[in-house]
């Protein structure tokens, strides 16, 4: 153990600060590092999956757009493969130049070859291609959501190690008065 010099006035805990202080820091650096890790881990490790709808009812093919279902599909991209318009009791099959299936999964319409009420009711026909969870990605998921969780405590490594530096030096401040003659030691 190092003795105190009579020069080391003032520094009183200040290693112990200094060092939980960097203990804290390397904590946060490992942290994230092994987050972005699990991000990129997580992002590689999903099921690409091909679904096919046919003759989803209730769409309409109007300006406005028709969002398909599961439509949002995480990285999904989507592709119509047909539309039947109810004109009338009769199915007509709408051509693929009058309307258009964007890859966020919206229908809508790109000409004006009908009236706006035969546009209303329609069935869609499409598939789409998206990434689908699995079981080694809600592992990835649950163990990066878990290791970024620990920055929480950081707050009460610095409440505990703030109360270790004051302990320290209250501690060495009434051995001081001790040392100095003023009080008298109990007998």
């Amino acid at each position: 153990m190092r003795a105190i010099k009579k020069t080391d006035k003032g520094v009183a805990g200040l290693t112990i600060l200094l060092s939980i202080i960097t203990t804290l820091f390397v904590i946060g650096l490992l942290v994230m590092i092994f987050s972005l890790m699990g991000g990129e881990m997580r992002d590689a490790t999903y099921t690409s999956t091909t679904v096919s709808v046919i003759n989803e009812s209730g769409a309409f093919v109007n300006a406005t757009g028709y969002t398909v279902d599961n439509a949002g599909a995480l990285n999904g991209v989507y592709t119509a493969t047909a539309v039947w318009l109810n004109v009338t009791g009769k199915a007509w099959l709408l051509p693929s130049a009058n309307y258009t299936l964007s890859t966020a999964g919206v229908l809508t319409n790109a000409t004006k070859v009908l009236n706006a009420t035969q546009w209303e009711d329609a069935n869609v026909s499409y598939s789409y291609i998206y990434d689908a969870e699995n079981t080694a990605t809600e592992v990835m998921n649950d163990t990066t959501s878990g290791v970024s969780s620990v920055t929480d405590w950081f707050p009460i490594f610095i409440v505990i190690s703030a109360m270790v530096v004051l302990i320290l030096l209250t501690v060495i401040i009434i051995t001081a008065i001790r040392g100095s003659g003023l009080m008298q030691g109990s007998a």
